[in-house]
């Protein structure tokens, strides 16, 4: 039984190649890539990590160094859903939830990472196995861009090879993001899956108001229309506009995913690897989604979810992202009849690309 010999991780700011905009966050200028490696007794390396949207990374990589690290080393490998259990309580007085979710998942990630290469197996295969491809939309951050510049956004993804896209609303003016949502489905045409995503920067009564203004422009999901700790809010929009609603990036527990199922009336649950316990609280998540009858998607980490939704049974949608991590990595998404095709290689099919990497990235911290 390999143990534990060494954690090395990684905090590297990576910039964006344009500012973007969102109704909640505002403005990003580059996102924060924390990285861990695991190498075991053996020699065996594994990688795992996690991202922000350019705020909390340090912190996020203090508890990996200062308390996790320290925690896992001499420990045994194997059984990776016990050690994200035992990390959880390790940290649950301090941080359930929160940064610290953050932190567990890229160890988490690492550790699976591990397996897959220990097994010989794939992640989609570990995952479930059900498919080697899913269901893919193209995601912008977006809402800073002029109607122009957002049509032709989205004629890009549409040439890249996407049939569904989703656009950032929640401006200032109703008429304006309507404006919008109309521009694009003329865009897109009638056949074509179109999403939209307020970043929680409405209230309730607004959300119910754009959700009808919306209505006739066929939207398959309203993402995140307000703050996702008011899931009985989100259940009320769901009632009085009989809106798909889709949320889950801002759910970080087992307990966050329980309620969130019980009450919000969502259709589309939306777990991130990267802030909700890694592989293996994803995993969790989508079997509550399964016993809800609610259709498992992904926020961000396309690289990763890619498998993950893979293998999973059912119709779920992959996020493919602005940030663009998998610029870093040796395996970019790759799309194959308007699907997203998952890497058929032993572990998750994430490495980076460390010396691209270090290039195009002020380097933000190190530990290990």
């Amino acid at each position: 039984m390999e143990r534990i010999q060494h954690i090395e991780a990684r905090c590297w700011r990576v910039p964006l190649d344009e500012t973007l905009h969102d109704a909640k966050h505002r403005a990003h200028t580059h996102f924060e890539l924390i990285t861990v490696r695991v190498r075991l007794s053996n020699g065996l390396d594994g990688t795992g990590y996690t991202y922000t949207g350019g705020r909390g990374g340090r912190a996020i990589l203090a508890l990996i160094e200062h308390d996790l690290q320290p925690f896992l080393l001499g420990r045994p490998a194997d059984d990776v859903e016990a050690l994200n259990a035992a990390m959880g309580w390790h940290l649950h007085y301090v941080g359930r939830g929160g940064i610290a979710a953050f932190a567990i998942s890229a160890v988490d990630i690492a550790l699976w990472d591990l397996r897959g290469k220990v097994r010989g197996e794939s992640l989609w295969r570990m995952a479930g196995g059900a498919g080697r491809s899913c269901n893919a939309y193209r995601g912008g951050i977006d809402l800073g861009y002029s109607l122009e510049q957002l049509v032709q956004s989205v004629e890009g993804y549409r040439r890249e090879g996407f049939d569904a896209v989703k656009i950032k609303v929640g401006l200032p003016t109703l008429a304006d993001d309507v404006a919008r949502v109309a521009a694009v489905r003329r865009c897109v045409g009638p056949q074509a899956r179109l999403m939209v995503d307020a970043n929680y920067g409405m209230s309730v009564d607004e959300a119910i108001a754009a959700t009808r203004a919306f209505a006739p422009h066929d939207l398959l999901w309203f993402e995140e229309p307000t703050d996702p700790d008011d899931l009985e809010g989100y259940a009320r929009i769901a009632q009085a506009t009989g809106m798909p609603l889709a949320m889950g990036e801002n759910l970080h527990t087992g307990h966050d995913f329980t309620r969130a199922l019980a009450t919000a009336r969502l259709s589309y649950l939306q777990p991130d690897g990267g802030n909700c316990g890694g592989i293996t609280g994803w995993l969790e998540a989508a079997q509550l989604a399964r016993v809800h009858g609610t259709a498992m998607c992904s926020h961000g980490m396309q690289e990763l979810h890619v498998s993950l939704l893979s293998g999973q049974p059912g119709g779920g949608w992959l996020e493919v992202h602005s940030f663009p991590i998998d610029r870093y990595t040796t395996l970019p998404l790759r799309l194959q009849d308007q699907r997203a095709l998952a890497p058929d290689v032993p572990g998750t099919g994430v490495e980076f690309d460390w010396v691209r990497l270090e290039a195009a990235t002020q380097h933000a911290g190190s530990a290990g």
